[in-house]
Parts: structure tokens; C-alpha cells; sequence
């Protein structure tokens, strides 16, 4: 299969987030749907979807809490 658009992948995620699912769920699904790897999907992804991956991680401690100044 060929590697999607990166607009086409992130509307993907989007669509099965909005469908009650994860931004880890639903980009592992993605790439699994498209025949990618993670690895491929990962620079497929949009800044923000970065984002909200990584604040995701963070509540459930799949990655270490970035510290904020309290402002």
C-alpha cells in the first residue's frame, strides 16, 4: 500500500478521536489500517497531534512530566 498524505493520516487520527479513542490508540491504528510502521506514521504526524500524544503520555505516565513555571 502506498505511504498516505500526512493531511489524510492526521485526519484519520482526528476522526477516531473524535470517535472515543485514544491519540496512542488511534495512531497505532492508523498505521496498522495503511500498512505503515509507527516509526514511518510518526512523520506523518502533525505538531499538534505531537502535542497532545505527549500530554497524553505524560497522564498516565508513559513519559516523564515536563515541570512548569507556575505563571
Amino acid at each position: 500500500m502506498k505511504q498516505p498524505d500526512d493531511n489524510i493520516f492526521c485526519k484519520k487520527i482526528e476522526g477516531l478521536v473524535d470517535n472515543g479513542m485514544t491519540y496512542i490508540e488511534s495512531v497505532i491504528l492508523s498505521c496498522e489500517q495503511f500498512g505503515i510502521s509507527p516509526e514511518t506514521g510518526a512523520r506523518l504526524i502533525s505538531k499538534p497531534i505531537i502535542e497532545k500524544i505527549q500530554q497524553e503520555g505524560e497522564s498516565i505516565n508513559l513519559l516523564p512530566k515536563k515541570s512548569k513555571l507556575p505563571i
